[in-house]
Order: C-alpha cells, then sequence, then structure tokens
C-alpha cells in the first residue's frame, strides 16, 4: 500500500544551519496495517509526514501509494487520497465556516468534484450520522461555526473530514495530544473504531510509549532521520516501555560506535 524507499532530505543545505531530516528511510506499510510512530524531538517524525503528503519534495527517493508513484506529485493532489489530523485543533479545518459547510467541503474535494456546499438529503444524513457516532452531540451542531467548538469536538469533527470518504493513507501527527485525557480517549476510541471498520493504512505519531506499544500492530522508532527500530508481531507484543527504551539506547550507542569506526 505505501512504500517508501530511501527518502532524504536536508534543509538549508551548503549553510551553517544545514539540517538532515530524513536519512535514508525505508519503510512499506501493508493495506489496513496501522502503525505507531515514536521517537525524539526532531528525530524527523513530522517531517516523514510532510515528505508523504508533498508540503516539499524530497532530496533522494521514491514514494509509492497503492502502486502509484506520487514522488513528485503536488501536495493538493496527494490530499485528495491522504487524510491528515494535526496535533493543533485549529488547523485542519475552517474555523469561520459551520460544520456541515466544513464536512461539504472535505467531501466535495475527496471526490474531485465541481465544488459545493450545497447539502441535499443524503448528504446531509451521511453528515449527521458520521456525527452523531461521536457520542459530543454535534449532529445537532451541525449549523455551529466550527470556531465555536471545543478542541476535542473540533478534533472529532477534522478526523470525520479525513476519512467521510476513506483515504487510502490516513497520518495521525499526535492528534490527541493537545486534549485533556478524558476527551483525548474518546477520540482515540474513534479513531481506532473508523481505522478498524474502514482498514485504513495508518501512521500515528505519538510521544506515549505506552500508547505506541498498545495502538494498531507496529511500532515505528525514528531517530537522527532515520529508522532505528521497527517492531511487530510477538516481539512487539511482549515489550515494555522499559524495555524499548533500553533497546533505544543500546541501538543509540552502536550508531556511535559505528561512526566512530567510520571515521577512525
Amino acid at each position: 500500500m505505501l512504500e517508501v524507499t530511501n527518502l532524504c532530505k536536508t534543509f538549508e543545505k551548503g549553510t551553517v544551519n544545514e539540517h538532515v531530516a530524513l536519512d535514508g528511510v525505508t519503510l512499506s506499510m501493508a493495506p489496513g496495517e496501522f502503525a505507531t510512530v515514536i521517537g525524539s524531538n526532531g528525530a524527523g517524525k513530522s517531517t516523514l509526514f510532510n515528505a508523504i503528503c508533498g508540503t516539499f519534495l524530497c532530496d533522494r527517493g521514491k514514494i509509492l501509494l497503492d502502486g502509484r508513484d506520487i514522488t513528485f506529485l503536488p501536495e493538493h493532489a496527494r490530499a485528495r487520497v491522504i487524510g491528515r489530523v494535526f496535533q493543533d485543533p485549529m488547523k485542519g479545518t475552517a474555523p469561520g465556516m459551520t460544520i456541515e459547510e466544513n464536512m461539504a467541503l472535505a467531501y466535495t474535494r475527496a471526490h474531485s468534484g465541481p465544488f459545493s456546499l450545497a447539502l441535499n438529503r443524503k448528504r446531509y444524513n451521511l453528515f449527521r450520522d458520521a456525527l452523531a457516532r461521536c457520542g459530543m452531540g454535534l449532529e445537532d451542531r451541525m449549523k455551529t461555526r466550527v470556531g465555536l467548538l471545543s478542541g476535542g469536538q473540533r478534533q472529532a469533527v477534522t478526523l470525520l473530514m479525513c476519512t467521510l470518504v476513506t483515504p487510502k493513507l490516513l497520518l495521525l501527527d499526535e492528534h490527541t495530544a493537545a486534549l485533556d485525557p478524558a476527551t483525548a480517549e474518546r477520540i482515540m476510541e474513534i479513531t481506532q473504531q473508523i481505522v478498524a471498520e474502514n482498514r485504513i493504512t495508518t501512521l500515528m505519531i505519538t510521544h506515549n510509549i505506552r500508547a505506541a506499544l498498545a495502538t494498531g500492530s507496529r511500532t515505528v522508532m525514528l531517530d537522527a532521520g532515520r529508522i532505528i527500530l521497527d517492531l511487530s508481531g510477538p516481539e512487539r507484543a511482549q515489550m515494555t516501555v522499559e524495555r524499548l527504551m533500553r533497546l533505544y539506547s543500546e541501538k543509540k550507542k552502536e550508531e556511535l560506535d559505528n561512526d566512530r569506526m567510520l571515521f577512525s
């Protein structure tokens, strides 16, 4: 489904601020697979998402989605088949538009048809049913401007906008990190339900290692723009937070030793 091969990106190349953000990242995702992505700040997690979404073009590498080469496809074209929910609930929606208008906009864009915010009965019922499943009373507030919603309500709307028309790939960029614990738990429940029912291939960034090991079926760890751990199956099922941190430390030490060997 998703094939990322030898993805490399260096920002401000040739200057004193040169930064290697992605250093030969290779990742393969099967259809319907749900993987969590962890790593320290600056490890390359969001940069990887930006590369997949087409926010910038990479220096080297290839990105295939459902067998199609999207490496040089513009961002707006990728947005039709890739859904993304950001950490900031203010992103991903138009605050001055109503819930139903935002959802109509997302639905129309995904269908690549003529732009229209008009709600026919079929669309109205589709949006209302989707909102009702969140259990937040949003189905009765479809005329409310999104900017007046709470962070959790807004994140729920954004998630639904991304999945009204099932995307080929869903990217969750710490989408519950800015919410209170109870709301974050509810958003995660909705997320897992939608992903499971529609078998959406999903990558989710999180800083919560315990949640990373409990969510989905695979955990990928990035460091300095490289994948240093890729856990799935029995190995992941038996993994603890403490053991994972030890593995991380050991891997970091090994890379340091290898670097010293290269420069010796």
